[in-house]
């Protein structure tokens, strides 16, 4: 596959681009180096070869799934500048 001069402006054009002709004319080589390059790479011959999604091996860490100490409700409401019947209590926003 090969990208010209017209097919060059419309990409630009759908991608909303401003390119003048000079651009324009120096992206045609560059698009075609380009389009080569993954040409050669759809020839690589990767039977045998594991998909991968990063190049070092990860491993989640997953904590314990416990239940932790809560029932804390009055050591929270404590911090609270305003508390009522167990909740925080804010002024009303109305605008």
């Amino acid at each position: 596959m090969s990208v010209d001069l017209a097919t060059v402006k419309k990409i630009a054009s759908l991608a909303r681009l401003a390119v003048t002709d000079g651009e324009a004319e120096a992206l045609v080589p560059e698009l075609n180096n380009i389009l080569g390059f993954v040409e050669q790479l759809g020839n690589v011959d990767v039977s045998g070869v594991e998909p991968m999604t990063a190049v070092i091996p990860n491993h989640l860490r997953l904590r314990q799934d416990a239940v932790t100490d809560g029932n804390v409700r009055e050591k929270v409401l404590a911090n609270a500048p305003q508390a009522e019947h167990g909740f925080f209590a804010v002024p009303k926003v109305i605008e």
